[in-house]
């Protein structure tokens, strides 16, 4: 009996090497694909990592973690009775309330007995012979599939900066995606925490309520805006399942996959005391709002500084001492160019008593020593350190695969000076491998769980149309993949993003400009959904079809190039 059969969550399945889909990942995306592609009949398998269900929101335990999309807004919409019959407690949803929402879907819709648990896949080899993936696991299991999916999702790669002496600590470390599930006591400890994006944000304060001291260093500072989180309303929760399946359908044509309030007014239009009024709205309100009350924000520096400015006002009126509030001001890029963190407390956790901001831009971290860690101007003692690093966003977990195409090219080499995809689907020379919201498409700009569902029924519907034409093959062409690639740049070129100084958004910053591949289609999730369904409907045009008996030609219609 192979492994894959032992480890299986079902009792049920049938021992297999052979299976018409892979799907690696048992997050958001991985749980509904399975469910999509078993709905046309295909054997799927799912592998995973972990221990159980959950992707990005079973890695991420951390003290604090939650999302930063309304619950109402992140969540499935594929099924009429899931929306109603689940009910969120909170505007935000909290990690484990995530994780038990993700196990109700996995058990509601039957996908356990498909899914291996603690199965790491290590290699994935398009075998050209036989117009079909080879896949490798860590366990020894080995099998191959029509169509490989890749639903690693965007931050599951964790970064662990490469600081000298690492080995050498004698106390604890801990990564925030990689939390021990038991938890963690801080208390009575001195805590670093090296790292200031969402999930330092998100676990500083509640660590420094149990740490004796706390250390936060800081390289650069992101803008933070209060959540105002809270439990739903009951009444409010009423009229939107009342009305959730035509929410959605409007949600889905919105650049962002959600539906909010926006003032429809210019920051630059309105008089100083007026934009004021509109900006204190939205900060009263929480969220991400502050970056739609002005529609001109992301496109005009000018506008985008009318934000930062009262931002800065608001850091410096929470924050006592005004040196701190200082570095803690961000001043090297504009809003909405690098993520923006939903904080509670975050900014009035730096006037206790017993926190310290490190400022280590202006003196970095030179090593990790056995006792704790030494900056160029001073060594700070530690019991514990929590990297809150973040993660090597959208390709890192591809990367850490042995992924090889035709001619046995490894993607992280066609990669080498930024990914490139047609539609963030596919890469051209690694034919029938999807990736899920990979990079070029809207992912991280919007609503998640709406960009996923877009991305698995796109997939799925190729996926039935290759079956009912006859064709085994699709794979997307060089020219349709590199103006594709020139399309997202030239639309990140039209916002603000290649102003922020860190190029957040860009891989491959050490080549030049026109080498660079910005990771995110920044056109919006309604556009997006446009252009892929209108490329469908042109028989899936700049893919390249081919039937099992003419691999290394093309069939008409499939063969078309062009965006």
């Amino acid at each position: 009996m192979l492994k894959s059969q032992q480890r299986s969550e079902g009792a049920s399945v049938q021992p297999a090497s052979d299976f018409d889909a892979v799907i690696v990942g048992a997050g958001f995306a991985g749980l509904y694909m399975l469910h999509r592609l078993r709905g046309l009949g295909l054997s799927v398998r799912v592998y995973e990592a972990g221990t159980g269900v959950g992707g990005t929101w079973f890695w991420n335990r951390y003290p604090g973690a939650r999302c930063d999309v309304d619950s109402m807004d992140y969540s499935y919409s594929f099924s009429e009775e899931l929306q109603q019959e689940w009910t969120w407690t909170e505007r935000y949803p909290s990690q484990p309330e995530l994780l038990r929402y993700l196990n109700h879907v996995a058990d509601r819709f039957d996908l356990r007995r498909d899914i291996q648990l603690e199965t790491r896949v290590t290699a994935a080899v398009f075998n050209e012979a036989t117009g079909r993936w080879d896949l490798q696991a860590d366990t020894g299991d080995r099998v191959s599939a029509r169509f490989c999916v890749m639903a690693t999702g965007c931050y599951s790669a964790a970064k662990i900066p490469n600081i000298k002496g690492f080995e050498s600590f004698k106390g604890k470390w801990y990564h925030t995606s990689h939390w021990p599930e038991e938890g963690v006591d801080f208390a009575g400890q001195r805590v670093g925490v090296i790292g200031t994006g969402s999930s330092g944000v998100q676990c500083i304060p509640i660590i420094a309520e149990q740490a004796a001291e706390l250390f936060v260093f800081q390289r650069s500072p992101n803008f933070v805006v209060p959540a105002r989180n809270a439990p739903l309303d009951p009444e409010f929760v009423r009229r939107m399942k009342e009305n959730y399946a035509q929410y959605r359908r409007d949600a889905r044509e919105t650049p962002f996959g959600a539906i909010s309030d926006t003032s429809g007014k210019l920051a630059l239009q309105v008089t100083p005391p007026e934009r004021r009024l509109l900006f204190e709205k939205a900060w009263k309100e929480g969220g991400p709002n502050i970056l739609i009350t002005c529609p001109d924000v992301f496109g005009s520096k000018e506008a985008n500084d009318t934000v930062v400015e009262f931002l800065h006002s608001k850091i410096r009126e929470m924050v006592d001492d005004p040196a701190v509030a200082e570095a803690l001001t961000p001043t090297d890029h504009p809003i909405s160019t690098r993520r923006l963190c939903l904080d509670t407390n975050y900014y009035a956790t730096f006037n206790r008593e017993n926190v310290t901001l490190v400022n280590v831009r202006t003196s970095p971290i030179e090593e990790i020593t056995p006792k704790g860690l030494r900056t160029g101007v001073a060594e700070y003692e530690l019991d514990s350190i929590v990297f809150a690093t973040g993660f090597d966003t959208m390709v890192g977990a591809l990367f850490n695969l042995d992924i090889r195409g035709k001619a046995g090219k490894p993607l992280k080499q066609k990669w080498a000076e930024g990914p490139r995809t047609y539609l963030g689907l596919m890469t051209a020379g690694f034919p029938n491998l999807f990736t899920v919201t990979g990079p070029g498409s809207p992912s991280l700009l919007t609503n998640m769980v709406l960009s996923i569902e877009q991305h698995v029924d796109w997939i799925s519907d190729c996926v039935q149309y290759l079956r009912g034409h006859e064709l085994d093959l699709i794979e997307a062409t060089v020219e349709a993949e590199e103006a594709w690639v020139g399309h997202v740049n030239a639309l990140a070129g039209e916002t603000l993003f290649p102003l922020a100084s860190s190029r957040y958004w860009f891989r491959g910053a050490n080549q030049p400009p026109e080498s660079r591949s910005f990771l995110a289609y920044a056109g919006g999730l309604g556009s997006y959904r446009k252009r892929c369904d209108d490329i469908a409907a042109r028989g899936y045009e700049g893919f390249a079809l081919t039937a099992h008996s003419q691999r290394g030609a093309s069939t008409d219609p499939g063969a078309r190039t062009g965006t």
